[in-house]
């Protein structure tokens, strides 16, 4: 099932507090970049964010985007901006 683009929009939205977050449409889903760094992707209109040892400590559940893809994070919290923005600034720290 391909991702919307009304959930996409809905991300964009609100990760803008994180600041240049673009994206790449890629097979019907969509990777997201925060300064050029690929740090998660939505599938199936479920934002899923790249494991790093920093993000752990959100203690956000394992999901796998695609069949035959590594694991990981499923953001649920998508609806707090705050939390986007520190969930996003901890994963891309550690993918520098």
């Amino acid at each position: 099932m391909a991702s919307s683009k009304d959930f996409l929009n809905y991300i964009l939205e609100q990760t803008e507090p994180s600041g240049d977050i673009t994206c790449r449409a890629m097979m019907g889903e969509f990777l997201l970049y925060f300064k050029g760094i690929l740090f998660g992707g939505i599938y199936d209109d479920r934002l899923l964010v790249k494991k790093t040892k920093t993000n752990t400590t959100f203690g956000l559940p394992d999901a796998i985007p695609y069949e035959g893809a590594k694991s990981m994070y499923l953001v649920e919290n998508i609806d707090d901006r705050e939390y986007l923005k520190n969930l996003i600034l901890s994963t891309c720290k550690d993918l520098k």
